[in-house]
């Protein structure tokens, strides 16, 4: 009978992991087909502007219709498509697919790493960050394991292979040509949003909307924790980390930072600035070229961002700083996990939830006693639309039903605000959407014992 169990077992990973490598493929390929979706763009435009009657036509388009669009070719993306640039394995993010040595990067015991919006979770690793006081890569500590700071993440030796038994070894065979798979336009709406929230996190023009929502939580966790002490900081998770710009900052600041993330597309892209960026201003982008709307002036739509506006490597990150990729309940909602954190920080994330109630348990189960959960954000339920899925789940409650079950919790409200702010908004857009979100400190009330 127990063999049967282990056999069911190894049956069911081996198909998750098959599952988890369709999933990456399908997502590397969205990143693989971004400029041939832009091709498309243009043909669209250039069928639209010949549709015009010649009286129409006297105006001159922004783009040169007669050009080749195929004949240009931009050389970073050359870079990109030849495999120079590799991606391990939520976000920006930890278990990143491929890792820089070529192989899978995935937990010790082999499980497979989380996959983009699935239904398949597993245990997590972690996110390599050069450091430039250190020539080789330092890995941060994954979950459970922030008090370890000196343990080295291990990729597995085994090449993953897919669901018909062919193993991928290297960022070559994931980016061959051959393998790209012709994915629906809205897994390539995904790469151009991760454009946007480049320039949010990692670009000089998304400084104000930084200072409007990374701000005020670095100045509070600064507040909160004024002792630390280098030889055993506090430690601090950022779940829903994105592109790593808020939990590099906290480990700036003196902090055993961690970010969690579980979508692929944020870890692929987090993990190349993260981990390969050389100089500040490294990589030219076009972050609104794709915005047709709104748009004051073509030289607005068209004009230039530069990345990163900061070298991470050499940001003064505090050692132990690490992205552990997957999804949140099934990371933290761990024993290993309960009492393990001095603070944690969540900005846009708690309304990514199913059930946001189970969100806030496991913030206070992993929380010390006297620990700190600050909080930035709106409300706005991810899966609030989500209809006609039976076996989904959507509860959403008002900001005071938020903060009564909080307090059933053991929460404690220290400080709390309204801040306007916007999100990935192109700031010279003529449409501005802006949200009023909920800033708060609680702490989580410490035991008494008589």
């Amino acid at each position: 009978m127990e063999m049967e169990e282990d056999e069911e077992r190894r049956r069911q990973r081996k198909l998750e992991e098959a599952l988890e490598v369709k999933s990456l493929r399908r997502i590397i390929s969205a990143y693989l087909n971004y400029p041939e979706a832009a091709e498309e763009d243009v043909r669209r435009y250039e069928k639209s502007f010949k549709k015009l009657p010649p009286a129409h036509k006297a105006f001159e388009p922004p783009l040169d219709m007669s050009q080749d669009v195929d004949g240009c070719k931009d050389p970073h993306l050359e870079n990109f498509e030849h495999g120079h640039c590799h991606s391990e394995e939520r976000n920006a993010s930890s278990c990143q697919s491929a890792s820089t040595s070529g192989r899978m990067c995935c937990s010790n015991n082999a499980e497979a790493c989380p996959q983009e919006k699935s239904n398949i979770m597993s245990n997590p690793t972690t996110e390599e960050v050069k450091s430039e006081q250190q020539h080789e890569p330092i890995f941060g500590s994954g979950a459970g394991e922030v008090e370890n700071n000196n343990e080295i993440a291990e990729c597995c030796s085994n090449d993953v292979a897919d669901s018909n038994g062919n193993a991928f070894s290297s960022p070559h065979d994931w980016l061959d040509p051959s393998l790209q798979l012709n994915v629906p336009l809205v897994d390539v709406d995904k790469v151009r949003c991760i454009i946007r929230n480049i320039v949010r996190d990692w670009a000089a023009e998304g400084e104000k909307e930084r200072n409007q929502c990374y701000k005020p939580i670095l100045e509070e966790l600064d507040a909160q924790f004024p002792n630390r002490s280098k030889e055993s900081p506090p430690a601090c998770l950022v779940p829903g980390a994105g592109l790593g710009r808020l939990a590099l900052e906290i480990s700036c600041l003196g902090f055993i930072s961690q970010g969690n993330e579980f979508s692929y597309y944020m870890m692929i892209c987090s993990s190349f600035i993260l981990n390969h960026t050389e100089t500040t201003g490294q990589w030219t982008i076009y972050p609104w070229i794709h915005s047709n709307c709104n748009s004051l002036s073509d030289n607005d739509q068209h004009r230039p961002v530069s990345i990163p506006d900061i070298h991470p490597a050499s940001a003064g990150i505090t050692e132990g700083f690490s992205m552990c990729g997957g999804d949140f309940v099934e990371v933290y909602n761990d024993s290993s996990q309960i009492g393990v954190w001095d603070a944690v920080v969540t900005c846009f994330f708690i309304d990514t939830a199913h059930n946001i109630i189970e969100y806030i348990e496991i913030i206070s189960r992993i929380l010390k006693e006297g620990g700190v959960w600050i909080n930035f954000g709106p409300l706005l339920y991810h899966f609030a639309d989500m209809y006609g899925q039976e076996d989904d789940m959507s509860i959403e409650l008002s900001l005071e039903d938020v903060k009564k079950i909080a307090f059933h919790y053991g929460f404690e409200l220290e400080k709390e605000q309204t801040i306007e702010t916007t999100y990935t908004t192109n700031p010279r857009s003529m449409m501005q959407n802006h949200y009023h979100a909920a800033f708060w400190t609680m702490r989580k009330k410490r035991t008494t014992t008589t």
